[in-house]
């Protein structure tokens, strides 16, 4: 009996004809729980979530926004310009006839003198009804906004100049460097480190006494002297990556060692070379302030910050607002500069967050 029943069981199994039913695929979408948002969300957008999440990187690129707007648009918004010259209306205080009714912004200042202090207002004693100068006027009878917002754009064009030309010079040769090895790489380190033992200061003043002063010249002293800490760290970016699958795939297949740089190894660190440059932007502009302060940068009646602030410098006792504007715009923007690029730096590699 137990052999009959096998036997008819086995029959019935083998009878058995599959359909279509048997081959339709399981719904089970849900078990396995893909994380479509995740999957679908690009590198790109996920660096602007997180750098817009970081309030202070946000703050800092709204100031970098309106800084640079008013750096373009702000010497245009009234009829002066930034080296017109008008002695009658020297030393005048900052004026808003909008503002003056709430009691600021009338045109007076307080004047300390050998006999104590006094409140004086130029405006009334001259009889200028008429003339007002939102932060006020120089020695010279010139604009202090446009001046301030035409010195902006200046410091601004030549800190942005600056630091993409070092970008490239530094990233290029901290690349090959690093790629290469061996002889070549200790012989460009020396070099670099020639480079960087010579002081900043030296060469810059050196070259601007050599060369015409002006906004290429600052540009190129500038050029020479800011690349070194780039290729650092694009050096140790390659020297991080050279031995990567990817990059041994691609010259296994034949591709020649500039390929191999520039197109596999260049798009992998451009997160660290653009937070770089970011951070370099607000040094550019101290070295050229200061360059300027001292009397070697921008000539006259061209002016840049650090030139507006030296010769407010030399009025700070008598008529210290003409120091106040220069001043807190540097500082506003190299204070957006540096929040804009740590937020950056913090979306580009979120594994900082963790440290």
């Amino acid at each position: 009996m137990k052999k009959a029943k096998t036997a008819e069981a086995s029959g019935a199994f083998s009878a058995y004809i599959p359909v279509d039913a048997d081959f339709r695929l399981r719904d089970n979408a849900g078990e396995i729980a893909i994380d479509e948002n995740f999957a679908a969300q690009s590198f790109g957008k996920d660096v602007l979530i997180r750098f817009f999440r970081k309030a202070s990187a946000v703050i800092g690129l709204i100031l970098i926004i309106v800084i640079s707007l008013m750096a373009v648009v702000g010497p245009g918004m009234n009829e002066y310009t930034y080296s017109g010259q008008e002695l009658s209306q020297k030393n005048l205080a900052p004026r808003i006839k909008a503002l003056e009714k709430f009691g600021i912004f009338d045109g007076s200042e307080t004047m300390n003198t050998t006999t104590g202090s006094k409140t004086v207002n130029y405006y009334v004693e001259k009889g200028l009804d008429d003339v007002e100068y939102w932060f006020g006027s120089d020695n010279f009878g010139r604009d202090i906004w446009t001046r301030t917002w035409s010195g902006a754009r200046v410091s601004l064009i030549i800190a942005v100049a600056a630091a993409v030309i070092d970008m490239v010079i530094g990233m290029s040769y901290g690349l090959i460097s690093g790629y290469f090895g061996g002889k070549i790489d200790m012989t460009m380190q020396r070099i670099l480190e020639i480079v960087n033992g010579i002081p900043r200061l030296v060469i810059v003043t050196l070259l601007l006494l050599v060369l015409k002063p002006g906004m290429l010249t600052i540009i190129f002293a500038l050029m020479l002297t800011e690349w070194v800490g780039m290729s650092r760290i694009a050096r140790a970016e390659m020297l991080k990556l050279k031995e990567q699958e990817f990059v041994l795939a691609s010259r296994t297949l034949g591709a020649g060692s500039f390929f191999i740089i520039f197109k596999e190894v260049l798009p992998n660190i451009i997160g660290p070379i653009i937070t770089q440059v970011m951070f370099s932007i607000p040094t550019a502009i101290f070295t050229e302030a200061f360059l300027s302060f001292v009397g070697l940068g921008i000539p006259v009646p061209r002016c840049s910050l650090g030139s507006l602030i030296s010769e407010g410098f030399n009025s700070f006792t008598t008529h210290p607002y003409q120091i106040v504007p220069p001043i807190l715009v540097m500082a506003l923007l190299m204070l957006s500069f540096n929040l804009a690029a740590d937020g950056l730096r913090e979306a580009l590699d979120p594994k900082l967050k963790e440290m």
